[in-house]
């Protein structure tokens, strides 16, 4: 008689951080190191039952809810080290959510070959918490504010917020070239597409999702230009893709720069992606108060904005 046959099922109830979260979700969540093909065998298979009964992967939890979890065997697993401890931020925080302040060249999540990011790092440090989730992404090379849900009310309120258009980002950035023409609107379609290496990118192309980049000159040199940038829509890669297509690609962008300019600039110390998330103004996704807040540009892109473009430098 081996180990599974011994073992009980576990009954779970859920308590108010998981209403509304999917049961595939909630079991992915749980049981770590378990295969994904496992969690939706014993789905399908109705082993997992909530309040005695069977359930779709679909099937949205409701605080209060009993599941029973069947035994099952945990994959073989090498220890992964725990996050390091890291300078992030804090811009604002009540019981609901939080902001972050992310530096530059800080993942938000693990994956791809990172074992951890903020996200990780944020959890280690507050093990009490219950509840933390990315409501959106940055760029790993790109700084500034992050938002985290620390309940799922408010994540799922979030989620269609950005959804809506209901939430105003606007980023700053350091491009290649003068710009011209004043302010306007980016409309390039965007397409998401993986290359052979598994490196994830994007293109403009004709067929792919819409987007909008609204684009406002700060000032300008002949080589270069401080723009304020405010996104319309939320796809992958998007400010620096349609600046990069309007021919002023951001300084030290690796995927969609150019990048014999970027190893002169590294060589003058400019080594980051001059991208900064500056600005969120939303409404409270649960008491509808407005909140604006605001990321200082961070050492280095400040520096180097107050040098090319005086009295910009402590934009924010």
């Amino acid at each position: 008689m081996n180990d599974l046959s011994k073992a009980r099922a576990t009954l779970l109830e859920v308590g108010e951080e998981s209403a509304a979260q999917r049961i595939d979700n909630f079991l992915l969540r749980r049981l770590k190191g378990v295969p994904k093909s496992h969690v939706y065998r014993v789905l399908r298979s109705g082993e997992v039952r909530v309040n005695s009964g069977r359930v779709g992967p679909d099937y949205r939890l409701r605080a209060g809810d009993r599941v029973r979890v069947p035994p099952v065997r945990l994959a073989e697993r090498t220890a992964r080290p725990a996050p390091p401890a890291l300078e992030l931020p804090l811009v604002y925080e009540d019981p609901a959510l939080l902001v972050l302040d992310k530096p530059s060249g800080v993942a938000v999540h693990g994956g791809s070959g990172l074992s951890y990011g903020a996200i990780e790092a944020l959890r280690a440090a507050r093990p009490q918490a219950k509840f933390l989730e990315l409501a959106h992404r940055l760029d790993r090379d790109t700084s500034g504010l992050l938002v985290v849900a620390k309940k799922r009310s408010a994540l799922l309120e979030l989620h269609r917020m950005l959804r809506e258009g209901e939430i105003e980002k606007t980023y700053l950035a350091v491009a290649a070239g003068r710009w011209r023409g004043g302010a306007r609107e980016l409309r390039e379609a965007l397409h998401k597409h993986v290359t052979a290496s598994g490196e994830r990118r994007v293109a403009v192309r004709a067929d792919g999702q819409q987007a909008a980049t609204r684009v406002r000159p700060l000032a300008t040199r002949d080589d270069s230009s401080l723009l304020q940038l405010r996104l319309l829509t939320g796809r992958t890669h998007q400010i620096r893709v349609h600046l990069a297509h309007a021919g002023h690609p951001i300084l030290g962008d690796d995927k969609y720069g150019n990048f014999e300019l970027n190893r002169t600039l590294a060589k003058q110390g400019v080594k980051r992606l001059m991208l900064h998330a500056w600005r969120l103004a939303l409404r409270h996704p649960l008491d509808g108060a407005r909140l604006q807040l605001e990321a200082p540009l961070p050492p280095g892109m400040a520096e180097l904005v107050e040098q090319w473009f005086p009295g910009h430098g402590g934009r924010g």
